[in-house]
């Protein structure tokens, strides 16, 4: 069998289409969603059903949110899945989880095997969302659940890491093989669960300003601070907000991070006054 055909579909390269197929993986990934009825639980990228068909058989009721035409139209005869499933054919980097939690009256538990081209904004988009959302489930690349979890002071350590511990506590799940699938990737992966803060630890004024200095301090990663945010803030500045000027972005943890974000949000940089 051609293994980028699985169960009757072409694995479609440009949705990042990589399908699970090990029982074992499959049921270890169910046992720690723990769906149970009532409660309000969407899949993004169903694919072939391997985890909603047994996801589905705890539940009474969810939703799916699929891009590819044809598994969406796969899903809706499905004998098992069809009077169970509410069907979203269409990209979920458009879709309003706010929403989805105010129908379900509750928040949702989202889970889903994400295509690794997409991981990492969808889970920016994800992030905007956490009022709405009770807890998530995601196979990732390997490489993206480690920097989830990195701390301070690692190669790992990132932007992503950084947004993604301000809204939530992340927790390793398992980590699964390129066998698991078919066709098989060339990277290992691995199940990751995201808990939204309750409280957040170390909330900022302004959530742009966190990401704005995120993005250029990571962006100038071997540049001491000194230097990478030396336009936004003075040597001084950094020292009084308990920063040594010699650290590099890995090196600051995501409260001192929060804590420059605030002082930023009251401080803004004024913009230079052009010369007559």
């Amino acid at each position: 069998m051609n293994d980028r055909v699985h169960q009757g579909h072409f694995a479609r390269k440009r949705f990042g289409q990589n399908f699970l197929s090990d029982h074992f993986v499959i049921d270890s990934i169910v046992t720690a969603i723990h769906p149970q009825p009532g409660q309000a639980i969407v899949e993004i990228g169903p694919g072939l059903g391997a985890l909603t068909i047994p996801v589905a058989q705890k539940i009474d009721k969810m939703t799916v949110i699929e891009l590819d035409r044809d598994l969406a139209a796969r899903l809706a005869v499905h004998p098992e899945l069809a009077s169970k499933l509410t069907i979203r054919q269409q990209d979920a980097m458009t879709a309003d989880f706010a929403e989805l939690a105010a129908e379900a009256g509750q928040p949702l538990r989202v889970f889903g095997n994400l295509p690794y081209n997409i991981s990492t904004p969808l889970m920016f988009h994800l992030f905007t969302y956490t009022n709405a959302i009770r807890d998530m489930h995601f196979m990732l690349q390997k490489e993206v659940v480690n920097r989830l979890v990195a701390g301070p002071n690692s190669k790992a350590y990132g932007r992503l890491t950084v947004m993604a511990q301000y809204y939530c506590q992340i927790i390793p799940v398992l980590e699964v093989p390129p066998t698991a699938f078919r066709p098989a990737p060339k990277v290992d992966s691995a199940v990751v669960r995201l808990v939204p803060h309750a409280e957040i630890p170390y909330p900022v004024q302004n959530i742009r300003m966190l990401s704005r200095i995120t993005t250029q301090a990571f962006n100038q990663r071997r540049k001491t601070i000194r230097n990478s945010l030396g336009d936004l803030f003075t040597p001084e500045q950094l020292t009084e907000l308990g920063l040594d000027l010699t650290l590099r972005a890995e090196n600051i943890t995501v409260e001192q991070y929060c804590r420059l974000a605030n002082w930023l949000s009251e401080n803004p940089p004024q913009p230079e006054k052009e010369q007559e």
